[in-house]
């Protein structure tokens, strides 16, 4: 088994078991993460076995996922199925404490069940305001306003953080103000600065305040401010998140395979050093084995020390049970019971 550093690399599998392919890159000194999605996925046997199988291979490794609930859920079957963010203030409009509540029990709920089968981390809460503009956040937005959606997201990420998983926020410096979607083209904000310090900047603040882990920058051009967008923008990673805001975390960006950012580096390696050398520490590239080598031999040196520390913080905690033994708490009970009924709500709306 390697125990080397961790890469800086998020990369992908093919399927529901490691090929020799992906054993190769998984091994590869650049590699730092594997992020899972629905076609690894065939239940929570085989994707606590895979995850074994993986750390077989790099002990350090993390493994991610994106499970925030409602649209976005990789792994469905045998989990139990969350309610989109937006659900909550539906279920409770006019009671902050109990909305606040409920977010907890929802983030517990997330983390418990993945740290039950091996995952380190899921790239969650967002934290995008819900303008009306974008339909690629929508529902994935706590609320319509700053106040609230950082209200939310700080009791989410303390019920994630309440069973041994940190949270990562995203997408900053906010979403929901376009309406084009980054996966399929470069989105243009227009807004001056004030406007989005004032609003969608604020839950970011609220969870750096609260040491958040890790934030994901947003594949979107704010041109008042910037012409690179965020994810490759010193100005936005560096002079506003790192010195304005202080945010002493990771920075993780966002799919290098995104339209928006293949739009602004066409070549891979120049596409991850680019965002490395805005100030992100780590790189996501999702489903494509030539990109994902050219940037694994791109960002094949150790990172530095500070960089390692950044990453090596987003570790699961130990202690975590399996998920037939979680399933049988009446705490687990209990969360998965207020999903179903939310869920439940919002569907017969």
């Amino acid at each position: 088994m390697s125990t080397s550093i961790p890469g800086r690399v998020f990369i992908t599998i093919a399927g529901i078991s490691l090929t020799a392919d992906d054993q190769a890159r998984l091994q590869h000194p650049g590699t730092g993460g594997l992020i899972l999605f629905s076609h690894n996925y065939a239940s929570p046997e085989q994707l606590t076995e895979l995850i074994r199988e993986v750390r077989s291979l790099r002990a350090p490794l993390l493994i991610a996922t994106d499970h925030e609930g409602g649209r976005v859920q990789r792994f469905r079957s045998g989990f139990t199925r969350l309610p989109a963010a937006a659900t909550i203030l539906q279920h409770c409009p006019a009671d902050r404490q109990q909305a606040s509540q409920i977010a907890h029990t929802l983030g517990w709920l997330m983390a418990a069940e993945l740290r039950s089968v091996g995952v380190d981390f899921s790239f969650a809460p967002v934290l995008d305001i819900q303008h009306g503009l974008s339909d690629v956040i929508g529902d994935r937005a706590f609320a319509a306003d700053h106040k609230t959606v950082a209200h939310l997201a700080q009791a989410w990420a303390q019920g994630a953080k309440s069973a041994g998983m940190i949270s990562v926020g995203k997408h900053f410096p906010g979403h929901g103000g376009v309406t084009l979607d980054s996966h399929t083209a470069l989105p243009q904000d227009t807004r001056p600065y004030p406007e989005i310090q004032a609003n969608d900047l604020r839950p970011f603040q609220n969870l750096i305040r609260h040491q958040i882990a890790a934030i994901m920058p947003a594949h979107i051009r704010y041109v008042a401010c910037d012409q690179q967008p965020a994810g490759f923008s010193h100005h936005w990673l560096q002079k506003i998140l790192r010195q304005e805001l202080g945010f002493r975390g990771a920075i993780l960006s966002d799919d290098l395979n995104m339209q928006a950012a293949l739009t602004c580096y066409p070549d891979p390696a120049e596409r991850a050093r680019a965002a490395c050398a805005a100030g992100c520490d780590a790189v996501l590239i999702c489903h494509d084995k030539n990109a994902t080598d050219a940037i694994l031999d791109a960002l094949s040196d150790p990172p530095e020390p500070v960089v390692i520390q950044r990453l090596q913080s987003l570790q699961g905690q130990p202690g975590a049970c399996n998920l037939k033994t979680l399933q049988q708490q009446p705490r687990w009970q209990a969360a998965a019971q207020l999903a179903h009924t939310l869920r439940s709500g919002c569907d017969s709306n």
